[in-house]
């Protein structure tokens, strides 16, 4: 079916479906029965494309915090409420889980990340890659591969040795990828002397040769910065349509002129159309699974609730037993103006917030 789909395209519709067709989503082709493919942040809930407090989200802890619980189970769970939330905002494709790994403190988005071990990050990625696909919904771990840092991330060049590469930085992608992971994003940073999103020996080398990858490549925003370098180098779909190297005929100029083979271009249309087979903007794919109903206000406070570890307990200070207390001492602002999430993709808008203070009087 798919491959019948690819050779009824244009050379223009093959390369505007791997394009960008704005900041959030890929163009709709209706003739072949193709609707847009609409992909959505983030880690700990699904923004939408709206959001607006009059379209909330259900906002669950940090990553680190789901990390926490060493329960690849519960990760499950919360994927599963994550793929309800996409399906409930028209949402294709979740743009997570982060599997970089915590390296340094000034990680300005370790929040997102889920450890600095890469099993624990890999087995806990996995279940929360199989809870959301199981509602029809995508996934992209993130970022492929080395952004373990925020300082000039865009710019810089990451050197791994190979077996640090392979039994660190990359394992938890693999374990994805081996456990049915339909997407990967690839990183802002080069690794090696290349920019990720144009990294062959690692897209097309690693990833797709080696682990029999049959998903889609995306890459960052604006992350993508070579038409030939990117087409080459095993992206598959370059996001948003501003900017991209791929948008306004140059895409499809390139394999004009013989610099791309309009095969490599093919291989990315087939991820492509199998992805919207699989999450069903495609006519002719598996019906979408019904909702479960998960109950996300019980998932959030079950993963906040089971993320603490008491390593010490002297003299009994915990639980606290209200009768006999008399006095409680709420120390700094944040007890009174919650901050609940981070910044950057990790942003939605919650229907309610309870602050610490209010928490502690009820």
């Amino acid at each position: 079916m798919i491959d019948d789909l690819v050779r009824s395209l244009s050379l223009e519709e093959k390369a505007s479906l791997v394009t960008g067709k704005d900041f959030w989503s890929l163009p709709a082709i209706p003739r072949i029965g193709l609707r847009s493919l609409v992909m959505s942040d983030g880690p700990v809930g699904v923004r939408g494309t709206g959001w607006t407090p009059e379209d909330p989200s259900v906002a669950l802890p940090s990553p680190t915090a789901l990390a926490a619980t060493w329960d690849p189970a519960l990760a499950e769970r919360a994927g599963r409420l994550l793929g309800q939330e996409c399906r409930r905002k028209g949402v294709h494709v979740l743009l997570a889980p982060t599997v970089n790994l915590q390296r340094t403190p000034l990680g300005g988005r370790h929040f997102e990340c889920y450890s600095e071990d890469p099993l624990l990050s890999g087995e806990i990625a996995a279940g929360f890659v199989a809870g959301v696909q199981s509602h029809g919904v995508g996934t992209t771990v993130k970022h492929l591969v080395g952004n373990d840092f925020e300082t000039a991330r865009m710019e810089t060049d990451v050197r791994i040795p190979e077996r640090a590469l392979r039994e660190l930085y990359l394992a938890p992608f693999e374990r994805v990828v081996r456990a049915g992971g339909w997407g990967v994003m690839s990183a802002y940073n080069g690794v090696n002397g290349l920019p990720m999103a144009s990294h062959g020996p690692l897209q097309q080398g690693v990833l797709k040769d080696e682990w029999g990858f049959d998903g889609f490549i995306v890459s960052d925003w604006r992350a993508a910065r070579d038409t030939v370098g990117a087409a080459l180098g095993g992206l598959d779909v370059a996001m948003p349509a501003l900017e991209s190297p791929w948008s306004d005929g140059k895409l499809a100029a390139a394999v004009r002129s013989g610099a791309v083979p309009e095969a490599v271009l093919d291989d990315k249309v087939r991820r492509v159309l199998r992805l919207a087979l699989r999450t069903g903007a495609l006519d002719g794919g598996p019906a979408v699974p019904p909702p479960d109903d998960v109950d996300g206000a019980a998932v959030a406070h079950e993963v906040a609730a089971r993320s603490f570890v008491l390593l010490r307990n002297e003299g009994y200070a915990l639980p606290l037993e209200p009768s006999a207390l008399t006095r409680v001492a709420v120390i700094g602002a944040l007890a009174r103006d919650a901050r609940v999430l981070g910044g950057g993709s990790a942003q939605v808008t919650p229907a309610h917030v309870v602050t610490p203070l209010e928490g502690l009087g009820r």
